[in-house]
C-alpha cells in the first residue's frame, strides 16, 4: 500500500529523518501502522525511537545486528 499523503514538519527535526521503509523495516511494522505513526509524529529518528520504547517495541535483531557490523 502506498499513501499520497504529504507529510509537513512543523518543528525542528530531532536527529537523522528515517524514511517510512526504514522506520517500517527497522521496527517489524505492518505498512498502515508504519505510516500513521510516521505521519502522526514525523520522520525524527529520535522521537521515533523514543515512541517505539514508550510502546515496548525493539528494533528487529536483523536491524541490530547491521548496525555492529558498521
Amino acid at each position: 500500500m502506498h499513501s499520497d499523503r504529504h507529510f509537513e514538519r512543523r518543528r525542528a527535526l530531532r536527529g537523522n529523518a528515517y524514511t517510512l521503509e526504514e522506520f517500517r523495516s527497522r521496527y517489524g511494522l505492518h505498512q498502515d501502522v508504519a505510516e500513521s505513526l510516521f505521519y502522526r509524529f514525523g520522520p525524527s529518528s529520535i522521537e521515533l525511537d523514543i515512541l517505539m520504547a514508550a510502546k515496548k517495541r525493539v528494533p528487529s535483531i536483523h536491524v541490530i545486528t547491521q548496525e555492529m557490523g558498521r
